[in-house]
């Protein structure tokens, strides 16, 4: 039997589940277990009881649903399991309302109208099985070895120091489900106005440009920023949005994953034995293995940027009263002002990783760097000593690449066999043409007298 404080804690977060949907056995079971961070034993028994005391929903005495499941907890709440079954979000007290009409939004969002679950499916031209799979309701991702029964498939790319990054590719189905996530809801709800990564009408260009001519610039770095946002923080992203909690959590399950324990293990074995007594190792290793955003999905950069508004306020808030720049692309932070952030950056890197513990991050140490005027000033790779600009060595490279292609042909500069090679030079043209368009000039004019047949 559960204590006390659980059962009134799993009671509430269920009877709001119970009530945001279909009356019968099989929805309420979904929904209450779609509340939990697994599918206990108990739950289609707790459905059946309610179903018969409640011939409809008691939607005018929620308390009289959350005495009846509490109840129901103290007699039979006993999954097999040490510990009882986690609510994806804290609960908190539900106002009664009708299964049917969907709560005031605070917002004017236009983000798309979901009356229910199976709505939902019929929006994504889904049946209700398919799209329980995708959203992988049970969380059978985490356990099944054969690749074709995954919704993802899984890469790992080796860093300089720490562990690898793993990405988790979306499969064509899901992945197509997940660009409907963003563009039908996601890219509606904007951010806070210092993210700069994976906005619209912001860039990388943007971000350096908030530090431009600075004297003092502080780079720091998130700590595995995508895998660090749990489940719980999506569902509390996409009710915040204004969906209910059945709705919220299928659409969680659809823009969340659990990286399979075989796939870290392999990963694991790849990195090497000291990679793994790496703290930073294990710490990776046990975020994946937890719903969490996944590196690799559409869905994912917009989720994180919301889920870093807390983050971004306050670190903006601390900037302001320092008299400081801030401006964050994904997980690289930067703040830039005069000598006093230099005089202070004990002091300034202390309180930054405070707040970014409270809101639930973590900075990596190794990747924090101040530099002056009299230094190479990057944010993101873009110099901003005095206005933004690629270093000199990339502008050089590609100058003297573009002279020997003229010379001795295109071919036998592509050393690393780039299936597009012109294509290839052509954004790399593009790129310094938006920091420097006068470098951008006399690059196209070498560019052009390159024979590319």
């Amino acid at each position: 039997m559960y204590e006390l404080p659980d059962r009134i804690l799993i009671a509430r977060e269920l009877t709001g589940a119970f009530l945001d949907g279909p009356w019968t056995v099989e929805g309420l079971s979904e929904r209450g277990a779609g509340c939990l961070d697994r599918w206990p034993s108990w739950i289609t028994a707790l459905a059946m009881t309610v179903t018969a005391v409640h011939r409809s929903p008691p939607a005018d005495e929620p308390a009289r649903l959350t005495a009846l499941i509490e109840s129901f907890l103290v007699q039979r709440g006993d999954d097999g399991q040490p510990q009882p079954p986690q609510l994806i979000r804290l609960a908190v007290p539900l106002p009664a309302r009708s299964p049917q009409r969907r709560p005031p939004l605070a917002h004017d969002w236009p983000v798309a109208v979901i009356e229910s679950v199976p709505a939902l499916a019929d929006l994504l031209e889904l049946s209700p099985g398919q799209l329980a799979w995708l959203a992988d309701v049970r969380g059978l991702e985490r356990t099944v070895a054969d690749e074709p029964l995954r919704n993802y498939r899984y890469r790992s790319v080796p860093r300089r120091a720490g562990p690898p990054r793993v990405i988790e590719a979306p499969k064509a189905r899901l992945k197509e489900i997940q660009r409907w996530v963003l563009r039908e809801i996601l890219d509606h709800v904007p951010g806070h106005p210092s993210a700069h990564g994976f906005t619209r009408g912001r860039s990388v260009i943007s971000h350096a440009g908030r530090h431009v001519g600075r004297p003092v610039l502080l780079a720091l770095d998130l700590r595995d920023f995508f895998a660090s946002i749990s489940a719980g923080r999506v569902y509390g992203t996409f009710r915040t949005i204004g969906y209910v909690p059945s709705i919220a959590h299928v659409l969680t399950g659809l823009c969340t994953n659990v990286v399979p324990r075989t796939v870290w293990e392999i990963v694991s074995r790849s990195a090497g034995e000291d990679a793994r007594r790496d703290g930073s190792h294990f710490g990776l290793g046990r975020r994946l293995a937890t719903p969490h955003l996944p590196q690799g999905a559409p869905s994912s950069p917009a989720l994180a940027n919301l889920a870093a508004f807390g983050l971004d306020r306050r670190l903006a808030g601390l900037a302001r009263s320092l008299e400081l720049s801030y401006s964050r692309y994904a997980d690289d932070l930067t703040f830039s002002g005069s000598g006093r952030l230099r005089r202070g950056r004990r002091g300034i890197e202390a309180l930054v990783a405070e707040i970014a513990r409270d809101e639930g991050f973590a900075i990596n140490l190794d990747k924090t760097a101040l530099r002056t005027r009299g230094s190479r000033q990057t944010v993101c790779g873009i110099v901003v000593n005095d206005h933004p600009n690629v270093p000199r060595i990339e502008y050089d490279r590609l100058r003297a690449l573009l002279h020997n292609a003229a010379r001795d042909g295109p071919q036998a500069q592509n050393r690393d066999a780039v299936l597009d090679f012109e294509a290839h030079i052509r954004g790399r043209i593009a790129w310094v043409s938006a920091l420097h368009p006068a470098h951008g000039e006399k690059l196209r004019a070498m560019f052009q007298r390159v024979d590319w047949r």
